[in-house]
């Protein structure tokens, strides 16, 4: 989808013409705003102000305090000092959200619209089309003015098409018609290309521009610093809840950039932390995918080649939305892939038939332990024998044998140091990181020949990370293929080799440990000298 017009309302300059200085008063700002949560220091005395006119871009690693900062730029939450400005004006009270809806919005990485509400329904969700103080709604108005927001910045959409048919690119579309139509002249775009293949990528930047050549002011969030170099006028780098760097665009190198994210601090895990000895060469190929392709919402796959070897652990590193879970999703059949194989210890994988992959021998850590990774009201011990089954009920009948699944619950918890009352303890009842121990257990049970792990220790504590990386790391010992996909550096000191992921294409391979922080973050980030680590 592509727009027929021009320019905003405005005026009518071609997309990117800047024949009209940016404008100087501020759409939004935060004045010297702190903000903690308990014992974390979420934001410190930050300062930005973006102008009409003008695209600022904000970028920071994870943690560095960038949602925090637009919950308080939105209203979600109050800093507990500073002052939160919007238009010039103080902000509004927390609890009048029309006020805040007329002056700021935010298009989420998260799709807000509601599915099954047409084009025109969503971009007059709860607002009068009949006047003020008419509760009836007006349909034709309402298809009438959504219409006219759609021509005025130049966005080509059926307004009465239903929002559940739309694709991502469709819905951002939506959500910035309706913050425009609204009356917002402040607009946050948190990470808007993460899920957008690269000709939708092309048209959100006309679109930006536009919106900015109209005079709306524009906060935009990326971790792809190339899209800041593209769109940005200014840019802002946050890091531990600081603001480290401020400037224009185009007086900071994509060297400095990367520097001011990364800090002059020693790096932490990834590097820090003896890498793993290579213990001679690898074993037989386990894990082999070629020419993998796969369309996904979460993030397409395009064209991607791979293979895992008995002994190595492969890490496959990427921001959300390159396709890296994609890669891990099809493999283990969660996704049907549109083109390429995958095969397992020489066998070919069937699409989408996970039940297929598991008995090929394919253990599986998932992203969400909640969603996937275990069954809450069973005990301990049930949990971490799910995957062997077939190995404690052999007899006819197929009862399971108690003595034989005790025994192995038993091996599992002593190895990944599992913390329970007994094995029928519900998971449900354990913190988060014997939770965690519970799903590896569970994939390390059958003695998987290939494990497949997606950021295997997020929201855990460190002594439950250390737990669950030696794990890992004993089973690649052992001769274990394992492809760990993460975005936490800590859990690459654990891999063999690395392989970076934008836009659903292999950017870059690190194949040398110890890996190096910063350039290993400017190929994560789609920097173009990233390149290849030759090392």
């Amino acid at each position: 989808m592509q727009g027929n017009s021009p320019g905003g309302p405005a005026d009518r300059r071609l997309p990117g013409d800047r024949s009209v200085e940016v404008g100087t008063e501020p759409v939004g700002e935060a004045d010297n705003v702190s903000k903690t949560f308990g014992e974390t220091r979420a934001l410190i005395d930050v300062s930005l102000s973006v102008l009409s006119g003008q695209c600022h871009g904000l970028v920071g690693r994870n943690g560095a305090g960038k949602s925090t900062l637009v919950t308080l730029l939105t209203g979600l939450a109050r800093p507990d000092r500073g002052v939160i400005r919007l238009g010039g004006q103080p902000a509004p009270n927390l609890a009048d959200r029309s006020a805040w809806l007329a002056r700021v919005a935010c298009v989420y990485q998260k799709s807000m619209v509601v599915p099954p509400l047409t084009v025109a329904e969503n971009v007059f969700l709860n607002r009068p089309t009949n006047g003020e103080r008419s509760a009836i709604v007006s349909w034709s108005r309402m298809r009438k003015q959504a219409h006219e927001v759609m021509l005025e910045w130049g966005f080509d959409l059926d307004v009465d098409q239903e929002a559940g048919r739309l694709t991502v690119e469709q819905r951002q579309i939506v959500e910035i018609a309706r913050a425009l139509s609204i009356g917002a002249r402040f607009l946050i775009l948190d990470e808007p290309t993460a899920s957008l293949e690269k000709a939708a990528v092309e048209r959100l930047f006309e679109r930006v521009k536009r919106l900015r050549d109209g005079g709306v002011g524009i906060l935009y969030i990326s971790h792809h610093l190339e899209e800041i170099y593209e769109i940005c006028d200014q840019v802002s780098v946050l890091r531990d809840g600081e603001l480290v760097l401020h400037g224009r665009v185009k007086d900071i190198s994509q060297e400095n950039l990367v520097a001011a994210m990364v800090g002059s601090a020693p790096p932490r895990r990834a590097t820090e932390i003896e890498a793993v000895q290579k213990r001679g060469p690898f074993g037989e190929r386990r894990l082999h995918v070629s020419n993998l392709s796969v369309h996904s919402r979460s993030g397409s796959v395009d064209d991607v080649s791979l293979e895992v070897r008995a002994g190595e652990c492969l890490g496959l590193v990427g921001l959300e939305g390159s396709g890296s879970s994609t890669v891990a999703d099809a493999v283990v059949g969660l996704v049907k892939p549109a083109a390429g194989t995958i095969a397992v210890n020489g066998k070919s994988v069937p699409p989408g038939k996970v039940n297929a992959v598991l008995h090929l021998g394919v253990g599986y850590v998932p992203q969400d332990r909640h969603a996937r990774g275990f069954a809450p009201q069973l005990g301990v011990g049930e949990n971490l024998t799910l995957t062997v089954l077939d190995r404690i009920a052999r007899n006819v009948l197929g009862v399971v044998s108690f003595q034989e699944r005790d025994r192995i619950a038993q091996e599992q918890a002593k190895k990944l140091q599992i913390v329970a009352r007994s094995l029928d303890q519900p998971v449900s009842s354990l913190s988060g990181g014997n939770q965690q121990k519970v799903v590896v257990g569970r994939a390390l049970a059958p003695d998987p020949s290939v494990l497949v792990v997606v950021n295997p220790t997020v929201g855990v504590d460190v002594a439950s990370k250390e737990a669950l990386l030696d794990a890992v790391g004993q089973a690649r010992d052992a001769g274990m293929a394992v492809l760990c996909v993460s975005d936490d550096f800590e859990d690459l000191r654990i891999c063999t080799r690395l392989v970076v992921m934008v836009r659903g294409r292999i950017a870059a391979e690190f194949d040398r440990p110890p890996w190096d922080r910063q350039r290993l973050i400017a190929a994560v980030e789609g920097l173009e000298h990233a390149g290849v680590d030759q090392r």
